[in-house]
């Protein structure tokens, strides 16, 4: 496992519009730390590289910045900027807006069986913005997808091999169901807020 981590980007994808939330998501303070950096250190526990990908990343956020896509804001444009940028040819991308996201998810999908995209799928449907991508094959698709204008991650995914990490498997790295929490709103940052058990202490100051 250890030798397959070391072949796997991480990319935090720090942009968005943040409409409904009316601020800016990466800056949102979750147990004290911005949801970016908390999702950014996550991702450095496991990856030797980890991207900031658009928007403007908080300070304390480990990871190399790269600047976002000239066009439309949506999260194709972010994923083709992190597989750009990703030196290994594997790449976990995750949304800004997941604080909740767990090392044992993300492990989970480095350790399943390879494809161009592993997305996990919940019963409520698929989240491609927290899933695991092969560079070279995703990248081509996702830069077509873009000239043609056709904006939704879906269409990318039905373009490519892609592996669902479903309910069942979620259920077993994930059994309080909340590593795929995403963050629109102001309520959906409080429902969060209130499920966590602990502070955030082992999160603060964490660089890897």
């Amino acid at each position: 496992m250890e030798g397959r981590l070391g072949i796997v980007s991480g990319a935090v994808l720090t942009g968005g519009a943040s409409q409904r939330m009316g601020s800016d998501k990466a800056h949102l303070d979750f147990g004290g730390v911005a949801c970016a950096t908390r999702v950014a250190r996550v991702l450095r526990g496991i990856c030797s590289e980890v991207l900031l990908v658009g928007g403007r990343p908080p300070e304390d956020a480990p990871g190399r910045r790269v600047v976002d896509l000239e066009g439309p804001v949506c999260a194709l444009k972010g994923l083709i900027a992190a597989l750009r940028a990703a030196r290994a040819e594997r790449v976990l991308v995750v949304a800004t807006d997941l604080p909740l996201v767990t090392t044992d998810l993300l492990l989970a999908l480095v350790a399943w069986p390879e494809a161009d995209a592993i997305v996990p799928r919940s019963r409520e449907g698929p989240h491609p913005m927290c899933a695991l991508y092969r560079r070279e094959a995703v990248l081509a698709v996702a830069q077509e997808q873009l000239r043609a204008g056709r904006l939704k991650l879906q269409a990318v995914l039905d373009a490519v091999d892609t592996a669902w990490f479903g309910p069942e498997e979620l259920a077993r790295v994930d059994p309080g169901g909340l590593a795929l929490s995403n963050l629109n709103t102001p309520e959906d940052l409080a429902r969060a807020k209130a499920s966590l058990p602990v502070p955030e202490a082992s999160l603060r100051g964490v660089d890897g």
